[in-house]
């Protein structure tokens, strides 16, 4: 194996701020044109696609300064500040909002890029750039900060068999999620049909079944903020905080070690996740334990999360309003 050299992302990489406010307003979107990657679409190797925002031809030039290409990685900015996605060929010629940050290696000779994106996804690089965040209130980078992260590279051979390696395993992982996925669809269209539409007994409940409250089968709680960084930097050492990105506050009986469902409350409210391993909830979220585990998370994924929406700036749901929804009674 070639001796491996050290560098920072600085001198191997050219890192760019998105487009300031004053660059681009909500009034720019459109309904078709160039997708604009923000925050929320970041996390995987692949951008999640839901909810993107799109700007005409014309402010795609305008903005040229900005756009993608194959190789680049697209950093959050503010918020959960180590997530990142690779922009592969299917996302060349997007665009990237303010809120994050691109990098792009200068030399493909010397730097392969895949090679790049798994440097970012080690966990140890991570906690470096959470560490380096600045803001107290809410943690954020900026080009000066992520030149600064090390990196050390092998031969540029050795990093692509590196890189092909773990985009594999990606693809494999990948492959089985949307398996999953469409299964997990399956379920929950046969639950909908049986339990929330009774397709089997002509639209209406058998006379026999009775309803309950959701709060007389669940234990539900809200998510806590980690006191400070530092707390929140020594707890995601060894527990995943769930939730959204601004997260700042701390009590040990908000750690989990159990499986828990755990639902967005604030902004990207309604959104169901199963979480089996141990975790901290963040602040905006619901945590929800049940015995009747499966049977709740259907019951949570068939709601009409708008219809339970409190918020007037920003969608809100409630412990209250969701300890309230009347369910099939299992408990005999």
């Amino acid at each position: 194996m070639s001796e491996w050299k050290e560098y920072r992302i600085g001198e191997i990489c050219e890192t760019q701020t998105g487009p300031f406010g004053s660059q681009l307003h909500n009034e720019d979107y459109v309904a078709v044109g160039t997708p604009i990657v923000t925050v929320e679409h970041l996390g995987c190797k692949n951008f999640t696609t839901q909810n993107l925002p799109f700007v005409s031809d014309e402010d795609s030039k305008r903005l040229s300064k900005y756009t993608l290409k194959e190789g680049d990685i697209v950093f959050s900015r503010v918020g959960s500040v180590d997530r990142c996605s690779y922009v592969s060929a299917p996302y060349d010629g997007w665009l990237f909002s303010g809120r994050c940050l691109r990098v792009r290696p200068k030399d493909n000779d010397v730097l392969d890029s895949q090679f790049l994106y798994y440097h970012f996804s080690n966990e140890k690089v991570k906690t470096f750039i959470r560490n380096i965040a600045v803001g107290a209130t809410m943690p954020s980078i900026n080009t000066k900060l992520l030149n600064e992260v090390p990196i050390s590279l092998p031969s540029l051979s050795e990093q692509k068999k590196i890189a092909d390696i773990l985009s594999s395993l990606d693809e494999k992982i990948e492959t089985n999620r949307k398996i999953n996925a469409r299964l997990e669809e399956l379920a929950q269209a046969i639950f909908k049909s049986w339990f929330i539409d009774f397709e089997s007994f002509g639209g209406k409940m058998p006379e026999d079944w009775s309803l309950c409250k959701l709060e007389d089968i669940t234990i539900i709680n809200s998510g806590k903020r980690p006191i400070d960084k530092k707390t929140e930097s020594i707890l995601q050492q060894s527990y995943p905080i769930v939730g959204a990105s601004s997260i700042m506050g701390y009590t040990s009986s908000f750690l989990y070690n159990e499986p828990i469902l755990v639902i967005g409350r604030v902004g990207t409210h309604g959104v169901v996740q199963r979480w089996n391993d141990k975790c901290w909830p963040s602040d905006n979220t619901l945590v929800i334990k049940s015995k009747y585990y499966n049977f709740v998370f259907n019951v949570l994924t068939s709601l009409d999360y708008n219809s339970l929406n409190r918020g007037s700036t920003q969608p809100l749901i409630t412990q209250s309003d969701i300890k309230q929804v009347e369910i099939i009674s299992i408990v005999r």
